[in-house]
């Protein structure tokens, strides 16, 4: 891992990528970012809330405190959910300005030291940006799951007892007893007739494993609307949880690959689509990412500006109303970079309430974030914990017989809530994603192959 040459005047900040003094100084100290912050509401400490860790950026700035591990404990317990933005009166860039200070520390060598560097190096590094290697790991895991050894563990509370961050890993872990999807899966789906629009989907790096079936639902939903689905076969992981951990090389080296991918061989498509928020979110701000490489810069401000959400491209394109009914009744949880860092909110409500019979129940707090943020769960286990509580206990007063979501990380840490937190007379809760639910009227109404096709 490089090390940048040091940037004068920028106090305990090094490099170029460190977090912008003008950004900074918007900050008005309104507090209006602390209601709205969960680890703030958790914990209750400054340190621990948008304005006080934008202190903490000055102060490292400034040199008034250096990136003692007790002032770093601080900017990891950020979820990195972006509510703040939300609330803020000032248009505080957040989310960029703890990425850019993650990015500084983690470059100098600070944010991620010993084994934690090592394993970033091994897993983060070695595995995520390479889909065969991921792949093989779902084999693994497949097997464990197959074998009975997984149900074992989790009945006995062996796990829990020896390895507790493993028991915790587990309890996130998708059941993968499904066959992964694969790119080239999309060409089982076709429009009906002349395609009125086309679209690249990205399958990303783990959706592909954990939830295929999402996959298949989105293409077939966007085929049954008359858009030509394709699907690059050398795509790679989109770089959300590299950039999220300061990162930033990797994060640019899987962003100039997925630009190329997506702009290479076929004509260019009219959108790319993304079913995972974490993803989207990430993606439109390839420009921002690659602001300062002559070659990518204006590629990705083209790229980014293509970029849609599932559920924000069927609104826009004018999808038709599926005629299947489900009896039953949803809430539906906020994926925090949905609505706090694209501003989609009202469209996966839309496609829900399109569907015949199903009953959308609002949460109190729909929009506060269930604790999963990307590899926050399993590195910051006991507050993700804490915060996944009160999010079930959100979900358990609708009385909703399922809970809904648009990402996949906040799919599986539902399922976790409600494996710990929800108690069910029938059938246990199962979470859903909003493709999934429209997908499923479209097929209780017209088939299994309402968008099979050969082509």
């Amino acid at each position: 891992m490089s090390v940048h040459p040091p940037v004068a005047g920028r106090g305990a900040f090094r490099t170029p990528d460190g977090p912008s003094d003008a950004e900074l100084s918007l900050c008005v100290h309104c507090g209006f970012c602390l209601s709205y912050c969960p680890t703030y509401l958790e914990l209750g400490q400054e340190p621990d809330s948008p304005r006080g860790r934008l202190q903490l950026m000055k102060a490292l700035a400034e040199e008034r405190v250096q990136p003692t591990p007790r002032v770093l404990q601080h900017f990891d317990r950020c979820l990195q959910c972006r509510a703040c933005e939300t609330a803020c009166p000032s248009l505080v860039p957040y989310g960029r300005l703890m990425e850019a200070t993650r990015a500084d520390l983690f470059q100098q060598g600070t944010m991620l030291t010993g084994r934690r560097r090592r394993l970033w190096r091994l897993v983060m590094r070695g595995v995520f940006p390479h889909p065969r290697r991921l792949r093989a790991l779902g084999s693994a895991l497949w097997l464990v799951q197959r074998s009975g050894l997984q149900g074992l563990a989790r009945r006995t509370g062996l796990l829990a007892r020896i390895a507790p961050p493993l028991a915790r890993l587990d309890a996130l872990a998708p059941d993968l007893r499904r066959p992964f999807f694969r790119p080239a899966d999309v060409r089982r789906y076709g429009t009906r007739g002349v395609p009125r629009a086309t679209a690249a989907m990205l399958t990303g790096c783990v959706m592909p494993l954990s939830h295929p079936e999402t996959h298949h639902a989105t293409a077939r939903t966007l085929a049954r609307n008359g858009v030509r689905v394709t699907a690059p076969a050398g795509q790679v992981c989109c770089g959300a949880l590299h950039a999220h951990g300061g990162d930033v090389e990797t994060a640019r080296a899987l962003a100039r690959r997925n630009i190329d991918e997506f702009s290479g061989g076929e004509e260019a498509p009219d959108a790319i689509i993304v079913n995972a928020a974490g993803c989207g979110s990430h993606m439109k701000e390839y420009g921002h990412l690659l602001r300062d490489d002559p070659d990518y810069a204006a590629r990705a401000d083209d790229f980014a500006d293509r970029v849609r959400d599932v559920s924000e491209y069927l609104l826009a394109i004018g999808f038709e109303a599926p005629a299947g009914a489900l009896e039953r009744s949803v809430t539906y949880q906020d994926s925090c970079h949905l609505v706090h860092a694209q501003r989609v909110k009202d469209a996966p409500r839309a496609l829900l309430r399109s569907i015949p019979g199903l009953d959308l129940r609002e949460m109190r707090t729909p929009d506060r974030c269930c604790g999963s943020a990307g590899l926050y769960s399993i590195l910051q286990g006991k507050l993700s914990g804490a915060i996944l509580r009160d999010k079930m206990a959100d979900v358990a007063q609708t009385e909703a017989d399922q809970v809904c979501s648009a990402n996949p990380g906040c799919l599986l840490q539902l399922d976790a809530g409600v494996r710990l937190y929800v108690t069910t007379d029938g059938a246990p809760m199962r979470g859903a994603h909003v493709i999934d639910l429209l997908d499923e009227s479209y097929r209780a109404a017209e088939g299994d192959d309402y968008a099979r096709a050969d082509r």
